[in-house]
């Protein structure tokens, strides 16, 4: 449907990655009208609640904030709908989204994900791709379905993978990527012009969580001093301990 007025936008996001794509989104025209982000966590020594970071950037700019613990929860739903929202954006936001919520925008849910789809479907796509000694990587807007990161994709930008980089230089760039080439899609919705192209599924593979034994059997190095195994350093580029992204 062609309106080429600003749409209403209710984001699903929760870690760092997902901060610049809502930063864009609240500097563009549209609105958002609420943020859904997974509740907050204790941490440190004195295990003190500590804000996600989409709801610190959120809370800033005065835009409702939602943390349920079930998003299947039909009050949670209910909330979802009476917002009237045009669009559902997620990126990064922890969870899988119940179809039922799918269908709530009027023009249902797109996703900025960190791989050049349909490789890397998954949790960790960027872990996965350093890990496999890829060359390139990306980011990929694509419609939300029900089946995970299977949806058809609006638009891709590429990156190249050099080989020194860590997983945490490269999420991070990509994070800025991706809120970029959002804001393009989501102006290309508004205006009726959007485009969706099936992924090819004979080539679809799959990024499963980095779990805490990966973290702690490996070497922290990089490719350019390294004297271990080729998949051994390229484990060590993606689990370094300062990516704060190991599975708990």
């Amino acid at each position: 449907m062609v309106t080429d007025r600003p749409l209403r936008i209710v984001y699903f996001g929760t870690p760092d990655f997902a901060v610049p794509s809502l930063r864009h989104l609240l500097d563009s025209r549209h609105s958002v009208v609420a943020l859904v982000s997974q509740p907050d966590r204790p941490r440190g020594r004195g295990h003190h609640l500590v804000p996600t970071a989409t709801k610190a950037l959120a809370v800033t700019r005065d835009v409702p904030v939602l943390q349920p613990e079930r998003i299947r929860d039909e009050g949670f739903l209910r909330s979802i709908a009476d917002l009237n929202v045009d669009l559902g954006v997620v990126a990064a936001y922890g969870k899988i989204l119940p179809e039922a919520l799918l269908h709530i925008p009027r023009l249902g849910m797109i996703n900025v994900h960190a791989s050049l789809l349909p490789r890397w479907r998954g949790a960790a796509p960027v872990h996965r791709a350093v890990i496999a000694g890829d060359d390139q990587t990306g980011v990929t807007i694509m419609r939300v379905v029900k089946e995970l990161d299977a949806g058809p994709m609006f638009a891709i930008v590429r990156r190249t993978i050099d080989p020194d980089d860590t997983s945490v230089e490269v999420e991070r760039d990509l994070a800025e990527r991706g809120g970029t080439l959002l804001l393009d899609v989501v102006d290309q919705m508004a205006a009726g012009t959007a485009r969706e192209t099936p992924q090819d599924e004979s080539a679809v593979t799959y990024a499963s969580k980095i779990t805490k034994i990966e973290g702690r059997s490996i070497g922290l190095c990089r490719p350019s001093v390294c004297t271990t195994s080729f998949a051994a350093c390229n484990r060590g580029r993606s689990c370094r301990r300062d990516s704060g992204d190991l599975a708990s």
